[in-house]
């Protein structure tokens, strides 16, 4: 049933992409915002003070709508239903294909403004004075960490907790999203939304990392995992970006602009620098992925059966 269940929400990912309009994870988000500017003042943003209402924040905010989810699902026939909408709007797929071939027109019609303009929906870092290599480099190092966030994780934690795994899962990301940054505003405040994304994607990510392995270059991708992923400053995009940037035969990470700050990112395979035409590579990499675990879910409920 988990696995029928996974291909339904995919497809049906494929064929609507993300709601534009009422989507849950916007109303979601402006929740989040609305208690974070009442919890985290200016006043309230060091030390031990700011660390527990980070987590009592994050318990309200995922808390209730968890258990919610494994009520729903439990009702009979309407769970079922309820499972794929879930999944469904915890999934991004389309859309990561989407953003990144916007990215790749742009930059093959040589429009460099558009490019970093469509890259900026993609990537958290500056784009404003951007070349086309960095673009380029930028758009393929997202798709690689979002085919965790945005694929893999979902994928992982519905098939280990149904709805409810998929609904904590996505809503852990996107507060980490909003939250999880080392700046003076969110060190503190933040500290429970990033553990708890970093745990809940400790075991997916290392599965992504694995996948982009077995469908691209498998010895280069996980020479890059062992000697790349612990220099990064995150202990699950490490793993995935490094094997991906490996199962590509690319290089990607080195400097980057974030805030109007340089941080000094550590290289990540090795290759020769992307280009427009190495977008769709990693998003067709990504997409492999996907077709993998669901046909790893159809072959285990056989064996479960």
């Amino acid at each position: 049933m988990t696995a029928i269940l996974a291909v339904a929400a995919v497809l049906l990912d494929g064929l609507l992409g993300e709601p534009r309009r009422f989507h849950p994870l916007v109303g979601f988000g402006r929740l989040a915002e609305a208690l974070e500017a009442r919890w985290n003042s200016s006043l309230g943003r060091q030390g031990i003070r700011a660390r527990f209402l980070g987590v009592i924040a994050v318990l309200l905010l995922t808390a209730p709508f968890t258990v919610f989810a494994a009520w729903l699902e439990s009702i009979p026939i309407f769970g079922a239903a309820f499972g794929v909408l879930a999944l469904y709007a915890a999934l991004g797929l389309r859309s990561l294909g989407e953003h990144a071939g916007a990215v790749q027109d742009a930059l093959a019609a040589g429009d460099l403004a558009e490019a970093r303009r469509r890259v900026g929906y993609m990537v958290s870092r500056d784009t404003g004075d951007m070349k086309s290599g960095d673009v380029a480099r930028a758009a393929v190092e997202s798709v690689l960490e979002n085919g965790n966030d945005a694929v893999f994780g979902a994928l992982f934690w519905f098939a280990l907790a149904g709805a409810p795994g998929a609904v904590l899962y996505r809503l852990a990301n996107t507060l980490d999203a909003m939250w999880g940054y080392k700046s003076e505003r969110f060190f503190y405040f933040g500290w429970a939304a990033a553990r708890l994304d970093d745990a809940l994607n400790y075991v997916p990510a290392r599965l992504a990392a694995l996948t982009y392995a077995l469908l691209g270059d498998a010895r280069q991708a996980l020479y890059c995992w062992r000697t790349q992923a612990g220099g990064w400053d995150s202990p699950n995009a490490g793993p995935v970006m490094a094997s991906g940037a490996g199962a590509l035969r690319l290089a990607l990470g080195g400097p980057a602009r974030y805030r109007g700050e340089w941080h000094a990112r550590p290289a990540l395979g090795y290759g020769y620098p992307p280009g427009a035409a190495d977008i769709p590579h990693a998003v067709a990499l990504v997409r492999r992925g996907a077709r993998l675990w669901l046909a790893l879910f159809f072959t285990g409920g056989l064996f479960g059966a």
